[in-house]
């Protein structure tokens, strides 16, 4: 058994504990100009271009988290700051290792999976068949179809294991995309422990019997965006464009609308040990690199909407880590949740971060 530190009830909202001994940040409010726009202050201490990896940093950084790892008295805290930091944890191999810790997974009590006879027997058995026949793009280019079709029935059997396993939680059109990543890069019996886990913590949002939660989230990013850039906010407010351009972003961790696995798992990592609504302040991050782009359409939904809706294939996606973090710090989750909630209409998404806590090692 992996010795660890207990849980923290105080740190629900405490990733920004993380992110300040990672970043050493210097975050400052936005500072508007004399037309009312807000240029968001990333990290002064640490700018993007120092940032930038040197000759070996990889290699070093593999060979501290290979030691780091196998220390016995390691600190799960410790290597969340891995995990965030320029470039994750560099390697499928250590991800294996890695995620599961994260999770606080006892990786020797993972249980078997139901017989097919039992696997049939949930509502969403067909649902889950015709998502997976038709995520031929997610698996590797240039995979034997033998090998794809064995990977392919894995995959709906870790979907209906974990639902099985968890009969409130409800499947949703994109789950199957962060299941075939985690598949893919932790192998078959990992995989399970590994989605089950975030299926009653990070994933749990999205899980409802309804959207109602889900939309929730997606509409916390237009609050981010006025706190740290008003115009861009207002400009995307005047347009009508609304949130749905981020669906897919954030219930499937962008797996779905990115191309290269490389930079995926990237986000995986980050995601894995950050706040829950992480994926959201990615979101934002990705809408302020846009700015200029976006402001060049014509203020109309169907044109901002397509714009925001097709992501550049060049992404600087550790720039975008980096300032998702800075927003994370400036506006918490915990500010975030309370300044926009409207009861009674929908459930405040609260599951997610009592379950946050058991990995909040801080």
């Amino acid at each position: 058994m992996l010795q660890q530190s207990k849980p923290n009830p105080t740190a629900l909202d405490n990733t920004d504990f993380v992110l300040r001994k990672r970043f050493k940040a210097d975050v400052s409010p936005p500072q508007s100009n004399s037309h009312g726009d807000s240029k968001f202050s990333t990290v002064q201490s640490s700018p993007v271009g120092a940032r930038r990896k040197r000759p070996g940093g990889d290699e070093k950084k593999d060979t501290k988290l290979k030691d780091f790892v196998n220390h016995p008295t390691f600190s799960v805290s410790q290597l969340r700051r891995f995990a965030i930091s320029s470039g994750g944890l560099l390697k499928s191999a250590n991800r294996k290792r890695c995620w599961p810790m994260l999770l606080d997974i006892d990786v020797d009590n993972i249980p078997p999976a139901p017989k097919l006879s039992v696997l049939k027997t949930h509502r969403d058995y067909e649902q889950v068949l015709l998502d997976v026949e038709r995520s031929l793009s997610r698996f590797p280019p240039g995979m034997r179809e033998d090998k794809r079709l064995v990977l392919q029935d894995k995959l709906v059997v870790l979907i209906l294991h974990v639902l099985i396993n968890h009969p409130e939680l409800h499947y949703y059109q994109g789950y199957h995309d962060i299941c075939v990543t985690i598949l893919l890069t932790v192998g078959e019996d990992l995989a399970y422990a590994v989605v089950d886990r975030l299926s009653i913590s990070h994933l749990s949002d999205y899980m409802g019997s309804t959207m109602e939660r889900t939309k929730v989230i997606m509409d916390y990013v237009f609050p981010i965006l006025a706190k740290v850039n008003p115009k861009l906010e207002a400009y995307l407010q005047k347009a009508e464009v609304g949130t749905m351009f981020c669906l897919s972003w954030i219930i499937t961790w962008y797996g779905h609308v990115l191309k290269e696995y490389r930079h995926i798992v990237r986000l995986y990592d980050f995601f894995i040990a950050s706040h829950p609504l992480m994926p959201i302040y990615v979101a934002a991050a990705i809408v302020l690199y846009r700015e200029k782009e976006i402001l060049s359409c014509p203020c109309e939904m169907a044109s901002v909407h397509h714009t925001l809706s097709h992501l550049p294939k060049d992404l600087p996606f550790e720039e975008l880590i980096i300032t998702a973090c800075d927003i994370h710090l400036l506006y918490p989750p915990s500010e975030l949740i309370k300044d926009n909630f409207v009861p009674p209409a929908t459930p405040k998404p609260t599951d997610m971060y009592v379950c946050f806590k058991f990995i909040c090692f801080c």
